[in-house]
């Protein structure tokens, strides 16, 4: 892979990241936070592709299986605490799960 790819690559996975992190801190309600985590996820996953390809090791490849692992459990794990929330509260604001606490 040239230099120039892999630049471009990075980029795209630094902006996906940045996206990433400021739908997770603009946002409260939590399946949009859900969405943020995984573009977080993808951004790094990008990353570890390109420069598995740029060095041409399988190594980014590997990685990137083990982050999509990461993210399916992550969704199921999540989506399963705000159904329970929802049933609760009637809501999927993150200002509602902080209000069970009290």
């Amino acid at each position: 892979m040239p230099a120039n790819t892999l630049m471009h690559a990075w980029i795209l996975a630094v902006v996906l990241f940045g996206l990433g992190v400021a739908g997770l801190l603009a946002r409260r309600n939590l399946v949009f936070m859900l969405m943020s985590i995984e573009i977080m996820l993808n951004a790094a996953g990008l990353a570890f592709i390109a420069a598995g390809a740029r060095w041409g090791q399988a190594d980014g490849q590997i990685m990137f299986i083990l982050i999509l692992t990461l993210a399916a459990a992550e969704v199921s794990v999540g989506l399963a605490l705000i159904l329970r929330l929802f049933s609760g509260t009637e809501s999927v604001d993150a200002d509602a799960a902080r209000a069970l606490h009290d």
